[in-house]
């Protein structure tokens, strides 16, 4: 079942004054960034993180929450309870970026690491969510997570009501099917793109097949984009992905290297790799061109300071 622009709704009065009202930043002539690269852990994953949190029951709150995620949504998650008083686990790839990491800690949660790949840490986080009876809180096949995300396309569609085309990254699915489901129940013209690496293309092989497909974690590895190597697309969000988005398109490393000098240079903005991705569809004419007024999620903006200054620099 697809989650409701009602429910979308819901979630946004529930995270008023935790999560950031992102603006719409100017581009080009029809063209706006949204910059959830500006939310207090940077990145989007703080709508869904609180949303869901703010569900749980006192006895759930009680026995504690945990997640898996390569960092974004562990950094929003560990935000959240914290905030919340609710102790949080959090299970990170022993690859994680260091920056991550250290936020994750900085929040009081407690941390292990697993094996990379996302079925290593799922697994390690079911079991000891079993063991310890507290409430998994995935990463983005959970309604209200799809909800909480959602939030962000309903800021888009009052922001700029007409508009005809939206590029989000998708990794598991989450925010890009939250976006879509918001979008396509008020602009149902509208176009909702999905971009990922070409190097962890799993979503577009799926959107081309009809059907959820698998990618090896040897293979979407070896991208850049560390918030988008999720092996496959979330059951849930793979439905509402289906139903509503146009197409998903593929961008490379060096495409989303160009998309963060520019958001520099351009936009004054902070953009780690997997943020860039939709920006860089847009500049290398992935994402098509414009059909009308286009936003641009730019999802996150949390990037090691060594590897920022080397991208800036013109390296790697």
């Amino acid at each position: 079942m697809l989650v409701t622009l009602d429910r979308i709704r819901e979630a946004a009065d529930q995270i008023r004054g935790v999560a950031v009202r992102t603006p719409l930043l100017p581009w080009e002539d029809g063209v706006w960034l949204k910059p959830e690269s500006l939310q207090p852990v940077g990145a989007f994953k703080m709508r869904g993180a609180y949303f869901r949190l703010s569900t749980l029951t006192d006895a759930e709150r009680a026995a504690g929450v945990i997640t898996y995620s390569s960092g974004n949504h562990a950094q929003a998650v560990a935000r959240c309870a914290r905030l919340l008083g609710i102790h949080a686990v959090i299970v990170m790839p022993e690859d994680a970026p260091q920056l991550k990491v250290d936020r994750v800690r900085a929040d009081g949660a407690e941390l292990m690491l697993a094996a990379p790949g996302n079925d290593a840490r799922r697994a390690l986080a079911e079991q000891l969510a079993t063991e310890r009876g507290m409430t998994l809180v995935p990463p983005y096949d959970d309604p209200d997570i799809i909800a909480g995300q959602g939030t962000c396309g309903l800021e888009i569609v009052e922001d700029l009501p007409h508009v005809a085309d939206v590029l989000v990254p998708v990794s598991g699915g989450g925010l890009l099917s939250g976006v879509a489901a918001a979008v396509k129940a008020l602009v149902p013209t509208a176009r909702v793109i999905g971009v990922e690496p070409e190097d962890a293309a799993d979503a577009r092989d799926s959107f081309v097949a009809g059907e959820i497909r698998t990618w090896p974690t040897e293979m979407t590895h070896r991208t850049i984009a560390d918030g988008l190597r999720v092996n496959r697309l979330g059951n849930l969000p793979w439905e509402h992905i289906r139903a509503l988005v146009s197409d998903i398109v593929t961008v490379s490393d060096d495409d989303m290297r160009d998309a963060i000098r520019q958001a520099t240079v351009r936009a004054r903005l902070v953009v780690e790799p997997s943020g860039a991705a939709a920006l860089a569809a847009h500049l290398t004419g992935a994402g098509g061109p414009p059909t009308g007024p286009r936003v641009i999620v730019i999802s996150g903006g949390n990037i090691e300071p060594e590897r920022y200054r080397s991208i800036l620099a013109g390296g790697e």
